[in-house]
């Protein structure tokens, strides 16, 4: 009876370390939402969004080889803007490798998008040496990098909320920029956790943190989100108000480098005219 049930533990621990292996290295999973906006004229051309976020690079899970296969896999889907929400980096104690600025940064820069890339900073990035990061990210060609700023970036008017896990979002500053844009009102962000302080005429807020858990329950949901709303916002599509938000999974890994039950994600929002 004890060697049976040793034998069956073993088989369980086996299985669940192959799931893991597959939900850790997995290629990301391309999920689609469509937004429709009153702020788009009727008979006018949708646009794409590519959302990724909580890249993580570090080893053992994240090189920047990975990533840039990664990148490979965005241009394929041919996005009009890439936009990422947060945490390049991981500096996480169980890291077999930790990279330099410039070797996170590198190969973001073969991101295709027409409209270019717009990110924000996550707590990982602030931890981790983000005046360095952004300094990198500067050096690339249609990359807008924003903190509590606001930018018009073709038809989208795209307020980038900085970290709020960490303290430093201040999403007032951010709408003061906001008011001579036009066009689709979308916030870009790295925790979730502004979602309900989001003025009512913004289509989209777009957001990471989450990892939607990075080891889950089999039957959803998960021990910790990392979000001050529980599971409320921690994953997938939540509409409230008029508003809309999306919080993807992110790529890699933080504290372990392990995904179980949740998978890489990267979301592709279309935005387009309402009655289209």
């Amino acid at each position: 009876m004890i060697r049976r049930l040793f034998l069956l533990a073993l088989v369980i621990v086996l299985a669940l370390s192959v799931k893991a292996w597959f939900d850790t290295m997995g290629a990301p999973a391309a999920k689609r939402h469509v937004v429709e906006s009153d702020e788009l004229a009727p008979g006018a051309a949708p646009i794409t969004i590519a959302l990724i976020s909580d890249i993580h690079v570090a080893g053992p899970d994240m090189p920047p080889s990975r990533l840039a296969e990664i990148v490979a896999q965005i241009n394929a889907l041919e996005p009009d803007l890439v936009a990422i929400a947060g945490d390049l980096v991981s500096e996480k104690r169980t890291a077999t490798h930790i990279y330099t600025a410039e070797e996170i940064v590198a190969p973001l820069s073969e991101l295709n998008a027409p409209l270019g890339t717009v990110l924000v900073p996550g707590n990982h990035d602030h931890w981790f040496d983000w005046p360095g990061l952004e300094s990198e990210l500067a050096k690339i060609e249609n990359m807008t990098a924003l903190a509590n700023e606001a930018a018009q970036i073709g038809p989208l008017a795209i307020a980038g909320v900085d970290d709020d896990f960490t303290g430093k979002a201040n999403l007032p500053l951010a709408l003061e920029g906001m008011a001579t844009l036009t066009g689709p009102r979308i916030a870009l962000t790295h925790s979730p956790d502004i979602f309900p302080q989001v003025p009512v005429n913004f289509d989209l807020v777009l957001a990471g943190h989450t990892h939607c858990g990075q080891i889950a329950y089999p039957w959803g949901g998960a021990p910790a989100t990392m979000s001050d709303y529980g599971d409320l916002y921690a994953c997938g599509v939540v509409e409230q108000h008029g508003k809309t938000l999306i919080t993807g999974a992110g790529l890699g890994t933080s504290l372990l480098p392990i995904r179980l039950f949740t998978k890489p994600e990267i979301w592709l929002i279309e935005v387009r005219a309402k009655g289209r």
